[in-house]
């Protein structure tokens, strides 16, 4: 067992290679996560493997089942909605605030970042780019200088990465890559109400980019009239 880390350290890294392997959209939604297996790759505990799980879990990333485990989360439709409502709500105001006090430093962090967008969407690097593509909304509140919310924006994207893969976005790499540019456009324009309402369709787009259609529990209507 590895025991030169501290617990919470120890336990973080596990959360973090967790959480990073959601946003990359490495890990699909309902993986059973093994305990012991998590342990024997990180090296540690099974007690650190559970705090682990505990704290994803209490992220909504990992849902506990009684008997059964653990397993990387499964979000429903009606949470879908809620995280794309939350993220609307937070992210019109993010932009107005930073569009409003925009540094010429700040902006060329921005252009960096796209630059660096663009070429993973060039290589088709999927990994990179898919996290390249969701640390730029994380980037835009760090530039604000506020932690917290880039805290918050990066356990939204993280559900939202699940919900991607659950339900099948057709919103593609290139059109969010183009998408943020006319952003960071807007924002160094200064152009407040034109950063809202791109980011606005930004997140609007992307979630009607998703099939967020109940799956049917009813027999009937899944198999159809079948007729003898």
């Amino acid at each position: 067992m590895n025991t030169t880390l501290p617990a919470e350290t120890a336990t973080q890294r596990i959360v973090d290679a967790i959480t990073a392997a959601i946003v990359e959209r490495r890990l699909m939604p309902g993986t059973k996560l093994v305990e012991q297996q998590l342990a024997d790759l990180f090296q540690v505990s099974r007690t650190l493997v559970r705090q682990a799980l505990n704290q994803l879990s209490r992220d909504h990333l990992v849902k506990l089942q009684p008997a059964r485990g653990a397993f990387v989360a499964e979000p429903s439709v009606d949470e879908a909605r809620q995280v794309f409502e939350v993220r609307q709500m937070i992210e019109q105001q993010l932009v107005r605030q930073l569009c409003a006090r925009a540094t010429p430093a700040q902006i060329t962090t921005l252009r960096e970042h796209l630059a660096r967008e663009a070429a993973a969407v060039q290589a088709e690097d999927i990994t990179l780019r898919t996290r390249l593509l969701a640390d730029f909304h994380v980037l835009l509140a760090r530039l604000q200088g506020n932690e917290v919310l880039a805290e918050l924006l990066a356990d939204l994207l993280a559900r939202c990465s699940l919900i991607a893969l659950m339900y099948q976005s057709s919103h593609s790499a290139e059109h969010s890559a183009s998408e943020h540019i006319e952003l960071v456009d807007a924002i160094e324009a200064g152009d407040i109400e034109r950063a809202s309402a791109l980011m606005s369709d930004h997140l609007g787009n992307v979630e009607r980019g998703l099939r967020l259609k109940a799956r049917t529990t009813d027999l009937a209507n899944a198999l159809g009239t079948v007729h003898p």
